[in-house]
């Protein structure tokens, strides 16, 4: 492929709003993960909130869209300067040259569960105040975001579990290399919810502590919110510290519906995919954003497929300790924690994990490691067997 460049990407999540914020804490081992009352949840859990959501006011003229996932999306596009960096890119193409693509697991599902409870007692119809459309519709976000951002370029959302907001990626670089656009909005944008968060219990995946990726006591994940947004072009001249997407591998090993294939087979297609994309050997990556969900089954069918393909000595870590998992935002999450790691030379070093599992010969960092890379792997693999690998690169690489 020919690589594109992230011109502009921003990312919120519990650990703050827009990339300074997330870079402080990143640099400080911090964990946005606590323990709190959030909503009518009643679990032992910790999660992942991002202050402040339930204050933002979405745009007057977009209050049919008010919920808390196009909350999350608003707030999140004010951050960075994204959204002048929209309308330079819409006055330099056009609004029906940039595509909008997003990933989301539940979008503004929230929305509905509240108004559950306010249904008529005698018809069980919802309130009328309720707009299915737009808010807890999979197409909600992207819509809202088309609205906000004033595009009319091609849109959708793509709803592939934990891979979602990573898959979007290879959707806008098919898009862009056919001549259909010539820039794209991608990303992902999941907000907490009681289906969630009741969901993953009920699988027994959900942990009563802040996560442990590849730890040996890990017992599930702690489940966050979060949204990233990354505004793609071609990189006809890419400067020195310049980021760009030089590799998108995808693949679907169908092993079952919730469990990874037990040794790693579909991460491995993807990442050796990302890698054929590029033109890359697996030595030349500095860093891999683990998927590291930090459940048993996870993290050991991963530490397999990494140590299979890039033996002991690549640097890795799993960023959920200090995130949680934004589900259908992480890869969009992950993809800007790696463009901050190529962009300042820093190696985010895992939190909450505590003993590495000695059977996971992974070169799994527990402390921040300072030094620059030319290359950086961002992995997403969700239910289903859906999996998808980012590679990343310096302009000067």
């Amino acid at each position: 492929m020919q690589p594109l460049l992230l011109k502009t990407f921003t990312v919120t999540t519990a650990l703050g709003r827009g990339n300074a914020q997330t870079l402080s804490a990143l640099r400080a081992q911090r964990s946005g993960l606590q323990a709190r009352a959030w909503e009518t949840v009643d679990l032992s859990t910790c999660i992942g909130e991002v202050e402040g959501l339930d204050a933002v006011d979405m745009r007057a003229d977009l209050q049919q869209f008010d919920c808390r996932n196009n909350r999350l999306a608003q707030l999140a596009l004010e951050q960075d300067g994204f959204m002048q960096s929209v309308q330079a890119a819409a006055d330099r193409y056009g609004k029906k040259r940039i595509g909008v693509f997003l990933g989301s697991s539940t979008s503004g599902i929230l929305s509905s569960e509240q108004a559950y409870r306010e249904r008529d007692p005698v018809s069980g119809a919802l309130p009328a105040s309720h707009s299915y459309r737009h808010t807890h519709n999979m197409f909600s976000v992207a819509d809202f975001v088309c609205h906000y951002a004033d595009l009319q370029g091609p849109a959708h959302v793509v709803s592939t579990a934990c891979s979602s907001s990573a898959k979007v990626f290879g959707a806008a670089q098919r898009m862009i290399d056919c001549g259909m656009i010539d820039a794209a909005v991608v990303g992902g944008v999941d907000s907490l919810c009681l289906t969630t968060l009741y969901g993953f219990n009920s699988l027994q995946l959900v942990s009563s502590r802040p996560c442990m990726p590849f730890d040996a006591q890990r017992d599930g994940i702690s489940i966050g919110e979060g949204a990233a947004f990354i505004l793609l072009e071609r990189a006809d001249q890419a400067r020195a510290d310049d980021i760009l997407l030089c590799g998108v591998g995808e693949s679907s090993d169908a092993h079952h519906m919730s469990a990874p294939h037990p040794e790693g087979l579909g991460a491995r297609l993807a990442m050796q995919a990302a890698l054929d994309m590029a033109g890359l050997q697996p030595q030349a990556i500095g860093y891999i954003n683990l998927h590291g969900t930090a459940t048993p089954s996870n993290d050991a069918a991963e530490g397999l497929a990494v140590s299979a393909m890039f033996g002991s000595d690549t640097s890795c870590s799993s960023t959920k300790g200090h995130t949680g998992h934004t589900l259908g935002a992480a890869g969009g999450v992950e993809a800007v924690l790696c463009a901050l790691a190529l962009r300042h030379g820093f190696l985010p070093g895992g939190v909450g994990t505590r003993e590495l599992d000695a059977r996971l010969h992974c070169n799994y960092l527990l402390a921040n490691k300072e030094r620059a890379i030319h290359h950086a792997l961002s992995n997403s693999f969700g239910f289903g067997g859906s999996n998808c690998s980012l590679l990343f690169s310096t302009g000067r690489a």
